[in-house]
């Protein structure tokens, strides 16, 4: 799910979160105009006290009739009072449309963003470092327009009209004001550059650091069974005390931009513009009321300002937390659609290799000129040693990689040049441990066909043999899996996700060591399902149990990115070159990961 526009939003901070506030300028401009009623409080106020006060000071011997005098002002304060506080109403009101708007839209922005990196992006950054980066734009661009909106804005606009009004009492009045005002903001601007880096050190800090607490939560099976709690305390803790140390650093400096603002506010409005004041009034220049529109504007804006400039520095911060987190969004997706990329049709399933180059970045070649033809609906084992490319050999066929030079076709269409959404559409892999979703059983299975009816994916469960087991479940088809899975067991898992393929249906099927997790009587069971599964589509298997190949068309036998041996089962048995040795080496059905060369290798 993108955002409506065509147009990506700009690298920059500033773009990036421009382009989601035109989305909503009118409504956001209403709520700017709304709460500016907070500089009228802050400035209309005294003078209308001011008013009043004058009022009450000309009023000389009988008082019966001051009410003549008094009214209006009186009436300008109350009126002022009810149109500021429905402009507050109405504000909050329209904000709490406006400000989840904008969360929402910027989250499923990087959310989508997110799901279009490649499968090598995903394997070098943590999960929970991603998540935090999210988080944190969201939250912190929500804050920074919050702020701008009912206290920065407000804050300038209250000094212009002080200004204004100081200016009708004496230009030095003003002079007083707009100066110290100036010189506040000025402190807070030098600040900023210095206060936003260490803000974004320390986000980075910390999103490492959560990165690494979800790492270890994820794999506490492992910390328990190696016993290595006290380890992983000292290994967080390791990172807890650097992300500490930038913590207190930033905060530290936070401080010494309030000590100077503070000691400007003292000397400035504090002393300089209220001593000046009194010594007009001592002097018969102003008048009682004008003390007290000028002491309480002072105060006020003293108030405003001071609050400002705290929030001043962790507006500055939560700028620096926003762009460390727009990095998710500067990192270059390496696998993209080609420009006006098609879907891909598959007729018939056939897949071509064409003299394909590739390696993994900073390794050795892995395939060079490989060039293999599966004919459409063929059956076709991968068998080998661990790393010699079996996986990689059905990674490149899903484009998980770019390969370097060459082609691979599915019916003539070289998958670099149609969309990889339709691409993965049209294959269905089972793999070797899948992951399953923090979700219902039946939300998990019907991931495979998102518009299947609740029959269909019992259907689909009872072919996969998960049925019995899911409904000996206490909520059947409602039980959550857990996070990955991790409420049911392994071979559990395996079926769920046979299940999820059957389903989906597509017209060719990928099989990485799917029966691994599963016991012998029910991969027996299974194998019925899958030579149903198997029918009429072009089907790879990888395979370490070579007992589950028998039936297969052909088995490519691999060699450090090399197709060594390709024939039947009893072919290459006859040959006695690699795949015999492999099918001697088996143990239970099992082929080890090394085996000792002998003279047929």
């Amino acid at each position: 799910m993108r955002p409506t526009s065509d147009i990506a939003p700009s690298k920059t901070l500033f773009g990036f979160i421009l382009f989601f506030l035109k989305k909503q300028w009118l409504l956001l401009t209403l709520i700017q105009v709304l709460w500016l009623a907070w500089s009228l409080d802050q400035t209309i106020f005294p003078l209308i006290f001011g008013k009043i006060i004058d009022g009450f000071s000309t009023i000389v011997g009988d008082r019966s009739h001051a009410w003549n005098t008094l009214k209006s002002p009186i009436f300008a304060a109350v009126a002022l009072w009810i149109g500021i506080e429905i402009s507050f109403r109405i504000a909050g009101y329209l904000m709490a449309f406006a400000l989840p708007k904008l969360e929402k839209q910027i989250r499923v922005y990087i959310f989508s963003h997110m799901h279009n990196q490649s499968h090598g992006y995903f394997s070098a950054h943590f999960a929970g470092n991603i998540a935090t980066k999210i988080s944190d734009m969201v939250d912190n661009v929500s804050h920074m327009l919050h702020l701008i909106i009912t206290l920065f804005f407000p804050a300038f606009i209250s000094v212009v009209i002080a200004s204004i009004t100081f200016y009708q009492l004496s230009p030095f009045f003003a002079s007083l004001l707009m100066g110290w005002a100036l010189i506040h903001l000025a402190i807070s601007i030098a600040y900023a550059p210095r206060c936003s880096y260490y803000a974004h050190v320390h986000s980075e800090a910390r999103s490492q650091l959560n990165g690494r607490i979800v790492d270890s939560l994820t794999n506490y099976l492992a910390v328990k069974i190696f016993a290595n709690k006290r380890s992983e305390l000292a290994y967080i803790g390791s990172l807890q005390k650097e992300e500490q140390q930038k913590n207190q650093k930033q905060l530290i400096y936070i401080e010494k931009i309030r000590l100077f603002l503070g000691a400007i506010t003292f000397l400035g409005p504090g002393l300089a513009l209220n001593g000046y004041a009194y010594w007009c009034w001592t002097h018969h220049l102003i008048s009682v009321g004008d003390i007290v529109l000028i002491f309480n504007t002072t105060w006020n804006i003293i108030m405003t300002l001071w609050w400002a400039s705290i929030e001043l520095p962790n507006f500055f911060k939560e700028i620096g937390i926003c762009q460390q987190a727009l990095t998710l969004l500067q990192d270059p997706i390496a696998l993209t659609d080609a420009p006006n990329a098609k879907k891909l049709k598959v007729p018939t399933g056939k897949i071509q290799f064409q003299k394909v180059h590739f390696q993994y970045k900073g390794t050795t070649p892995l395939f060079s000129n490989k060039s293999v033809l599966i004919q459409p609906g063929q059956k076709v084992g991968l068998v080998g040693y661990s790393g010699s490319g079996k996986t990689s050999f059905v990674n490149l066929i899903l484009r998980l990689f770019d390969i370097q030079s060459g082609e691979i076709l599915i019916d003539g269409q070289n998958i670099a040049d149609v969309t990889q959404d339709s691409l993965r559409r049209a294959i269905s892999l089972i793999p070797q441990d899948p992951n399953l979703f923090h979700r219902t059983l039946m939300e998990n299975i019907r991931y495979g066909n998102m518009e299947a009816s609740d029959a269909m994916v019992i259907e689909a469960a009872q072919r996969a043999h998960a049925h019995d087991f899911i409904m000996s479940l206490p909520q059947g088809y409602n039980t959550l899996a857990g996070e990955r899975g991790i409420k049911i067991s392994g071979g559990q898992r395996q079926r769920i996700a046979i299940a999820r393929a059957i389903l989906k249906n597509a017209p060719i099927l990928i099989l990485d060591e799917a029966t691994s997790a599963l016991d012998s009587f029910t991969e027996s069971q299974i194998q019925e399902s899958f030579t149903n599964l198997m029918t009429g589509k072009t089907t790879i298997v990888i395979a370490h149990r070579l007992s589950t190949l028998l039936t297969m068309d052909r088995i490519l036998v691999f060699e450090q990115g090399k197709i060594v041996e390709d024939g039947s089962h009893k072919a290459l048995l006859a040959k006695k070159g690699i795949y015999q040795s492999l099918w001697k080496a088996q143990v239970d059905g099992f082929l080890p990961d090394t085996i000792e060369e002998t003279d047929t290798i």
